[in-house]
C-alpha cells in the first residue's frame, strides 16, 4: 500500500506536471503566434510590393510576368510556412510523447511496486490473481510502446510527404519558368 507520504509525493509530482505541461503548451502557443505574424507580415509586404510593381507595369506581358513571379513567390512562401509548422508540431509532439513517457515509466513502476506489496500481503492461493493483474500492467505498457512507435512513424511518414510535395512544387515551378520565358518572346 501506499503510504501518505507517497500519496503526497504523488499529488505534487502530479502537479509540477500539469504545470510543466501547461508551460510548453503555451511557449508553444507564441512560437505559433509568432510564426503566424511573421507570415501575415510577410504577406501584406508582398501584397504591397505587387500593388506598386503593378501599377508600374505598362505592357500586359509584363503583368503576367509579374503574377507569375508572385505566383512562384507565394509558393515558396507557403511550402516553408508549411514546413515550419511541421517543425513547430512535431517538436510538440516529441515533447508530450517525452513527458508521456516519462510518466508512464513512473506509473509503471508504482504500480509494480502496489503489487509486490499486495502480493506480499496476499492470502495463500491469490497468486494466479497477482499474476493476472502483473500481466495486464505489461500488457498495458506494451501497447503504449505500440502506439508511441505508430505515433513516430506517422509523424515521419507525414514529414517524408511534405518534403516529396515540396520538391514536387519547386519542380513545378522550374517546368513553368522556360514556359513563361518562352511566351514572353
Amino acid at each position: 500500500m501506499l503510504t501518505q507520504e507517497q500519496v503526497a509525493e504523488t499529488r505534487t509530482a502530479n502537479l509540477d506536471l500539469l504545470f510543466d505541461v501547461n508551460n510548453k503548451a503555451v511557449e508553444n502557443v507564441e512560437k505559433l503566434a509568432a510564426l503566424n505574424a511573421q507570415a501575415i507580415r510577410s504577406i501584406l509586404e508582398d501584397s504591397f510590393d505587387l500593388a506598386q510593381r503593378s501599377l508600374s507595369t505598362k505592357e500586359p506581358q509584363e503583368w503576367l510576368e509579374l503574377q507569375n513571379s508572385i505566383a512562384t513567390l507565394m509558393a515558396d512562401r507557403t511550402q516553408t510556412y508549411r514546413h515550419q509548422f511541421f517543425d513547430l508540431v512535431s517538436a510538440t509532439q516529441a515533447e508530450f510523447a517525452r513527458i508521456g513517457k516519462a510518466q508512464c515509466e513512473t506509473y509503471g513502476r508504482q504500480m509494480k511496486s502496489v503489487v509486490e506489496d499486495a502480493a506480499r500481503n496476499a492470502p495463500a492461493g491469490s497468486e494466479a490473481t497477482l499474476t493476472a493483474l502483473d500481466s495486464a500492467i505489461a500488457a498495458a505498457n506494451t501497447l503504449y510502446e505500440t502506439l508511441q512507435s505508430s505515433g513516430q512513424q506517422a509523424v515521419e511518414a507525414t514529414r517524408s510527404n511534405l518534403e516529396i510535395a515540396s520538391a514536387a512544387a519547386k519542380s513545378a515551378t522550374r517546368a513553368v519558368e522556360p514556359v513563361s520565358q518562352a511566351v514572353k518572346r
